[in-house]
């Protein structure tokens, strides 16, 4: 739409794939297949921490606030990017872009804070069993959720209105497969260092700071489970971190990886596979850690399977 000598961008265009045209079908399948997988594995966790009993609070309740989380951050972007591989329109309109944005800011960073929270827990049942269930109480999960799901709220909304007040007046060409922060900032037609400086806080804040909480955490629970004399009880006790651990570790590397790296490493071809990695890829090794490396979630399954059976 014409300004005086500029155009007002009022839609970006998806040309993250434009060069690998012979394989859109081939990418079509593979990513609905990695997205049904993370939607199932999600969909069945959510269901068997709701309807048996033994998997309770606290562990399992945030369990299940995770795969909320999974559910609505993979669909905030894989959906469109799978409609981008077969359709010839490969746009999205200003307003779709904010949205789609706020949403996987907002579940992000919701799921970073989450995944502290779920760290503190492991280090509190470990560290301090006998008083597990006082430190975490019911009103104790429900507010670090709570606080959590805020803090993603505010920052989302924060962050997409300072990005989305800045002119674009072209071009539109969006070298990247959903709306993400740095690729739109190359877009910008005025100096965005205020927007790069606040992205690097808010990453510091919300990225690296619960990541270094839940690696204190972790060197604690690992203090504590050198401390266990048998053999049998330490491998008990890793067992019941380490399928955490692994999702922190891909969670949080593929993302300190993309947006806190210098600007002059800057590679938008690594960028965008490790984007593939954190919106596809881990969301969808989640539920399968979670299930495959949990007696007791592998128990609750079976019931739940038994039970279906025999009614």
């Amino acid at each position: 739409m014409a300004n005086g000598t500029h155009s007002v961008v009022t839609q970006f265009l998806f040309v993250s794939f434009s060069e690998f045209l012979e394989v859109q079908v081939s990418l079509f399948i593979l990513v609905l297949v990695l997205y049904l997988i993370t939607l199932v594995g999600n969909v069945v966790i959510i269901t068997i921490t709701v309807v048996d009993p033994a998997l309770g609070f606290p562990l399992y309740f945030f369990l299940r606030n995770l795969s909320f989380l999974e559910i609505g951050y993979t669909s905030s972007t894989i959906p469109k990017m799978l409609v981008n591989f077969l359709s010839k329109d490969k746009s999205i309109s200003f307003l779709g872009c904010a949205t789609q944005m706020y949403f996987f800011t907002f579940l992000g960073i919701t799921e970073c804070c989450l995944l502290a929270a779920m760290a503190y827990d492991r280090y509190v049942a470990i560290c301090h069993p006998l008083r597990y269930r006082a430190m975490m109480s019911r009103s104790v999960c429900l507010q670090l959720s709570a606080v959590s799901w805020l803090i993603g709220l505010l920052v989302a909304l924060g962050q997409t209105t300072f990005i989305f007040i800045l002119p674009f007046c072209g071009p539109n060409s969006l070298n990247h497969f959903f709306c993400d922060l740095p690729p739109l900032l190359k877009l910008a037609c005025t100096d965005t260092y205020r927007n790069e400086i606040s992205i690097y806080t808010i990453c510091v804040l919300f990225i690296m700071v619960p990541f270094l909480l839940i690696l204190v955490s972790y060197v604690r629970i690992l203090y504590a489970i050198l401390k266990i004399p048998s053999d049998t009880g330490r491998s008990k006790t890793f067992s019941t971190c380490s399928s955490h651990l692994i999702v922190v570790t891909l969670f949080y590397g593929s993302g300190i990886m993309t947006y806190l790296k210098p600007k002059s490493s800057y590679s938008l071809h690594i960028d965008k596979l490790l984007s593939l990695f954190y919106t596809v890829v881990s969301p969808m090794l989640n539920p399968l850690i979670y299930s495959l490396r949990n007696k007791e979630v592998k128990e609750a399954l079976r019931r739940v399977i038994v039970r279906k059976i025999f009614i």
